[in-house]
């Protein structure tokens, strides 16, 4: 019989594979990472490593006004599921939840994860194509 089997060449190809990544995780400059200059102190994680909550704002995009600020913790869902984080367009609250690697969803774009909340915000907006965002009923 061979002494390469399917099972070792698998397996080479996977410790290859994981050495090749660490490699660049390790020599990628931090320009290259969102940590250099020009980085959107309201992106909140970068590479996803968690140094506290997004931070708040407030603006008008695409002639809605979304906002978005630390949660007050009264309400189950958004200290929850939303990290302590609350999102609201048009002054209704845009339920969010922010996922174990940094990205965030909301109920209205739930299958595409975005990196902050504003950018959660900007894709409801674009979702709702003009639509009023009707209240998540809590469970």
């Amino acid at each position: 019989m061979s002494g390469l089997t399917r099972r070792r060449a698998l397996g080479a190809a996977a410790a290859l594979t994981s050495a090749v990544a660490v490699t660049a995780a390790v020599t990628t400059p931090a320009s290259a990472t969102g940590q250099g200059h020009g980085h959107d102190p309201s992106a909140g994680p970068a590479a996803g490593h968690d140094h506290g909550a997004p931070a708040p704002f407030d603006e008008v995009y695409r002639g809605r006004r979304i906002q978005g600020r630390p949660a007050d913790g009264g309400g189950h869902h958004g200290a929850h599921h939303g990290a302590g984080y609350a999102v609201f367009v048009d002054g209704a609250e845009l339920h969010v939840m922010r996922n174990a690697d940094g990205t965030w969803i909301s109920v209205v774009s739930h299958y595409d994860p975005v990196p902050t909340p504003r950018a959660a915000a900007r894709a409801a907006v674009d979702e709702l194509q003009g639509a009023r965002l009707l209240p998540f009923p809590a469970n």
